[in-house]
């Protein structure tokens, strides 16, 4: 996969989940982690560790029983966005 499309689907990433984190349904600690996992996805490294940890903090926030089963849905299409980095 070139470059270029990398970041284009990286920014539809970040866009996807900024959608989240604005659904006032999603409990606050979930919000506060997904900024978290945006700002691993701009940091300046390299793009498998980026993807590897924003994954581990998404399946984890995946997990969490708070959250309603349509964000969960949001979550796991993000995650298989970023799978396919």
């Amino acid at each position: 996969m070139k470059m270029a499309e990398q970041i284009t689907q990286l920014d539809a990433v970040v866009s996807s989940l900024s959608e989240v984190k604005e659904d006032s349904t999603v409990p606050r600690n979930v919000r506060t982690r997904i900024e978290s996992v945006v700002s691993t996805l701009k940091e300046d490294t390299e793009l498998p560790i980026k993807v590897n940890k924003a994954l581990n903090e998404l399946d984890q926030i995946a997990n969490d029983v708070n959250l309603q089963p349509y964000t969960r849905t949001q979550i796991w299409n993000v995650m298989s966005m970023l799978e396919k980095l």
